[in-house]
């Protein structure tokens, strides 16, 4: 029963590249535009803020199409990207990293706000005051100080592109051994009379996976909050 076929363990390893690519991919951007709209006022910030919370209210199949209008092949930006620099996103697991990304986009943004939001302004007025330049003042203090925002707002994004499905099936398809990820795979043996015993090996495995990372975000989280107040 707990035996995983090939075919299963494509698709576990095909979600974890997927999630790592989308993670690290995204982490930059949430990191800069949390930081953003945590330490700036200017005209049109509640629009920015909801359009990046945006795809946590929408229905996942609506973002996915929204991305194949964006990026297919004769998408807006997709035609131009394929012909030419033949990068091509639909129908790809790239394409899935990157409908994975912005799903957990909002989450990633809301954990590491927060956390900035949490640093104490005097600090980083004193460190200019100091002569530390912007960059410096943000990497050697307010970066640092807000890190286990910052490591919670990558793990909620890793969970939540591992466990993405709507708006990948709509953007990638579910092809195996190329878009068929864990959330695909369990799907298609929902369709499949007596595939019982895939879905619960494939379902212990996301649970496992899942709970895991949560567990290590915690640890790296109390472990940065210890090297940090000592």
């Amino acid at each position: 029963m707990f035996e995983i076929s090939p075919a299963e363990w494509t698709a576990i390893l095909l979600s974890l590249r997927v999630a790592v690519v989308a993670t690290l991919v995204a982490t930059p951007f949430g990191i800069a535009l949390a930081w953003l709209l945590a330490r700036h006022d200017f005209w049109g910030k509640s629009f920015l803020d909801a359009v990046v919370h945006l795809p946590l209210v929408l229905p996942p199949v609506v973002t996915g199409y929204l991305l194949l209008l964006t990026f297919g092949r004769r998408g807006l930006v997709g035609a131009w990207l394929a012909d030419h620099l033949g990068i091509v996103f639909a129908f790809r697991w790239t394409g899935a990293a990157l409908a994975c990304a912005i799903m957990g986009f909002p989450l990633m943004v809301r954990a590491i706000r927060l956390s900035i939001e949490a640093v104490d302004r005097r600090l980083e007025q004193a460190a200019a005051t100091l002569g530390a330049n912007p960059w410096r003042v943000f990497f050697g203090m307010t970066l640092p100080l807000a890190l286990p925002g910052v490591i919670a707002g990558a793990v909620l994004g890793f969970a939540k592109a591992l466990g993405e499905f709507g708006a990948t099936i709509t953007f990638v398809s579910n092809i195996p051994g190329e878009t068929q990820t864990l959330s695909s795979a369990i799907y298609g043996l929902l369709q499949v009379p007596g595939a019982e015993s895939g879905l619960w090996r494939l379902t212990v495995v996301a649970v496992a996976i899942s709970f895991g990372a949560v567990l290590l975000s915690e640890w790296l989280v109390q472990r940065q909050r210890r090297e940090t107040q000592a």
